[in-house]
């Protein structure tokens, strides 16, 4: 039972209710709490589908009375386990070795052609590409990272909103935020088409914006911010592999979410607090299931 119940759970928590959590925008006002709980969404989907073969596997009830038909659905839940595990490992491998690729390549392309800009440096260096298109992007990295502004962007913004737009970089580069749209990417390829969701993926591209928007009124102006936003809306980042960009991806219905977030500053404490306990108890669900039946065995 536990071996059904854990591979229904995996398959709910990788499309159906993904799908369903993308749905309720209201998540978006809190937008760490929302992003742990995504993260727990994608976790458990994992666990419940690595402990479903092997809560089959280690079933005590077929080790005790086996059979050949046991042995071939004890061996098929190994297998089919090693294959999730397999996918996952392989999904990570090739879209990280293919991103990384590209963001040193990409590196090395702006360094020659783009000028570095010290009064603007401050904890990654600063670089002006000399375009007319108005972008501002990041480029990720252990070492080396980059904010990379085109010239277009610097004659369009004003001081004030310039370094708004580097506070909202700069945020992306100090939250790894690449990291966590890799993992997402990685699992969101892993799972057959017919039971991953893209909404996961999208919904979590979408927080990572307005986590690092958060993070730049902090530092910056709220209104130059929105001004930024709209001025870059529709540009594109440079280069491929660039990861998280305030030029990119902003035109549309997330633009016009992003600029009404920023609009509010609230705590909204009791919708953190409760998608933090959802969260713990998301985890705790898949984990339950393996666990429980194993203490039940040694008692």
């Amino acid at each position: 039972m536990t071996p059904l119940l854990l591979g229904t759970l995996a398959v709910l928590l990788a499309g159906p209710v993904p799908a369903l959590l993308a749905r309720v925008v209201r998540t978006r006002h809190t937008p760490r709490a929302a992003m742990l709980l995504w993260q727990s969404v994608a976790l458990a989907a994992v666990l419940a589908a690595l402990g479903a073969g092997a809560s089959l596997a280690t079933d005590r009830a077929w080790r005790r009375d086996p059979d050949v038909a046991a042995v071939v659905v004890a061996g098929a839940a190994l297998v089919v386990t090693g294959l999730v595990l397999g996918r996952l490992l392989l999904s990570g491998h090739r879209i990280g070795t293919r991103l990384r690729a590209l963001r040193r390549h990409h590196r090395h392309q702006v360094d020659l052609v783009a000028r570095r800009d010290r009064a603007r440096d401050g904890g990654a260096s600063v670089l002006v590409l000399d375009h007319d298109l108005p972008v501002a992007y990041c480029v990720p990295g252990m070492v080396g990272a980059r904010v990379v502004v085109s010239a277009g962007a610097v004659g369009r913004l004003t001081d004030i909103e310039l370094d708004a737009v580097l506070a909202h970089e700069r945020a992306h580069l100090r939250a790894r935020h690449d990291l966590v749209l890799e993992a997402f990417s990685a699992l969101h390829d892993a799972f057959p088409r017919w039971v991953s969701s893209a909404a996961a993926l999208g919904e979590v591209r979408l927080l990572v914006e307005v986590l690092a928007d958060r993070a730049a009124v902090r530092a910056a102006d709220r209104r130059a911010l929105g001004r930024a936003l709209v001025e870059l809306a529709g540009s594109r980042a440079a280069g491929p592999g660039a990861g998280v960009t305030l030029g990119s991806g902003v035109a549309g219905v997330d633009l016009v979410t992003r600029v009404r977030l920023l609009g509010d500053d609230g705590p909204h404490r009791v919708q953190a607090t409760l998608l933090l306990v959802l969260a713990v108890a998301l985890l705790a669900l898949p984990s339950g299931f393996v666990v429980a039946p194993w203490l039940a065995g040694l008692s």
